[in-house]
């Protein structure tokens, strides 16, 4: 399957696929011993011959992680600020990144892999994969607030899709919430408590589609069964 270069060169673990585009305009890439110094470039990994500097790249076997990711670490790749990265926390050689991402006060379940194309199809919006969340909230949540959750609400990007959600705790301090969605907008669960005035003291997802935190502790990770790996590639509406 032809692929571009850089992003060959990125999953192989050579550098950022931003990296990969200079080495290739400075024309120390070849491929089939010929060298490629213009872009867009295409190749076919598993059969192409691609040299960096005179060593030889191998093609990156596709790896899949689920990580239970702690408070205060974010989930980009690169982080001006030197924050933690959730790809810190997985000892992996090859280049991996996250499938769609928690903001750095949410925590719970999250993907990291080097599978673009499982990544793609994950986080596309007619996929839908539910993502289940537990929202602790302050003050007692009422039936109305939970309908409107329900029913969807306007953002700025349009009306949310309906949600699940159901009340495991409520008191006068607090409620705890459990909600699940099959959008991935930007910070979704905290402005949709946001706009029917619920402030939000914790956040965490607890499942994506069938996969749960059991057995997982926080900071943890573990490589994903061949049965989870085939169920998440089948995912669909």
């Amino acid at each position: 399957m032809q692929q571009r270069l850089q992003k060959v060169l990125a999953a192989a673990g050579v550098d950022s696929r931003r990296k990969c585009e200079e080495l290739i305009l400075d024309g120390i890439v070849r491929v089939n011993r010929k060298v490629v110094d213009e872009l867009p470039a295409f190749v076919d990994p598993e059969k192409d011959v691609i040299t960096v500097n005179g060593k030889r790249i191998h093609a990156a076997g596709k790896v899949y992680f689920l990580l239970n990711k702690p408070k205060g670490v974010i989930c980009t790749n690169s982080d001006p600020q030197g924050r933690k990265k959730a790809i810190d926390i997985i000892s992996a050689r090859e280049r991996i990144f996250c499938v769609g991402r928690l903001d750095i006060d949410t925590t719970g379940l999250i993907v990291l892999t080097n599978d673009s194309e499982m990544a793609n199809r994950l986080t596309h919006p007619r996929y839908g994969l539910a993502k289940t969340y537990v929202a602790r909230v302050k003050g007692q949540v009422s039936g109305e607030q939970v309908e409107k959750l329900k029913k969807g609400i306007w953002l700025a990007e349009g009306k949310t899709g309906r949600a699940s959600v159901k009340i495991l705790k409520r008191s006068y301090k607090e409620s705890l919430l459990e909600i699940t969605i099959q959008q991935g907008l930007n910070r979704q669960i905290r402005r949709m408590l946001a706009k029917v005035e619920l402030s939000v003291k914790s956040l965490k997802r607890t499942k994506i589609g069938k996969l749960n935190a059991r057995g997982l502790g926080v900071g943890k990770f573990r490589e994903l069964t061949k049965a989870e790996i085939a169920y998440l590639k089948k995912c669909k509406t």
